[in-house]
């Protein structure tokens, strides 16, 4: 039940709270908003058995955060036309960048290295939950490894455009996506192919 219950606090938070003071905070939500998700693919895919619970939980938590990250990252601009900063406070108070940066739409210098701080912090939490991927099964390992790079080619676009979110939403190309695609597909396929029978004069 715990997972459905953090849904619904998130849910509810996102009625009332736009700002958040601190990392601390932003990630408090996310344990709300995103880590849920992660669980509840873990119990279904029969990874939440009690000897791996605690560890899956805590690697599957900064593989969610850091994706809820990236996307908060990529949608500064269209979140505060909603209402909402997720950078926190403290932060662009130490880079000296105000809501005033953000709704003029300019990506100063201290908007850019307050995003390069951020995309840093979100790519620390993916390498900290890459371990998952090889404590579970390969079609779960797959699918996280695909999460996990698309996740980090966001923070790639991010960078490619020199951290300016405000003026454009950077974007995966359709060429990445492919490949991604292609490589989670080639790894589920792999399997089917090595257990096909030889043919006469053939090797598989």
């Amino acid at each position: 039940k715990e997972p459905f219950v953090d849904l619904l606090i998130a849910f509810r938070q996102d009625q009332t709270v736009t700002r958040y003071a601190t990392m601390d905070d932003v990630l408090a939500y996310c344990r709300y908003s995103a880590n849920p998700v992660g669980r509840l693919v873990l119990y279904a895919c029969g990874e939440a058995g009690p000897e791996v619970r605690e560890e899956n939980f805590r690697l599957s938590d900064a593989t969610c955060s850091a994706l809820q990250l990236a996307n908060f990252w990529q949608d500064v601009r269209v979140d505060f036309l909603k209402g909402r900063v997720y950078i926190p406070q403290d932060d662009m108070y130490r880079f000296g960048v105000s809501d005033k940066t953000i709704a003029n739409g300019v990506a100063t210098p201290e908007f850019r290295a307050l995003l390069s701080h951020e995309v840093d912090y979100a790519r620390s939490l993916f390498e900290q939950g890459l371990p998952l991927i090889g404590k579970v099964n390969r079609d779960l390992a797959l699918d996280l490894d695909l999460f996990s790079r698309g996740g980090l080619e966001i923070l790639r676009a991010i960078e490619r455009h020199d951290y300016d979110v405000l003026s454009a939403r950077p974007a995966i190309s359709k060429l990445t996506k492919l490949a991604l695609a292609a490589r989670a597909l080639c790894g589920k396929m792999l399997p089917f192919l090595r257990l096909r029978p030889q043919s006469a004069g053939k090797t598989v």
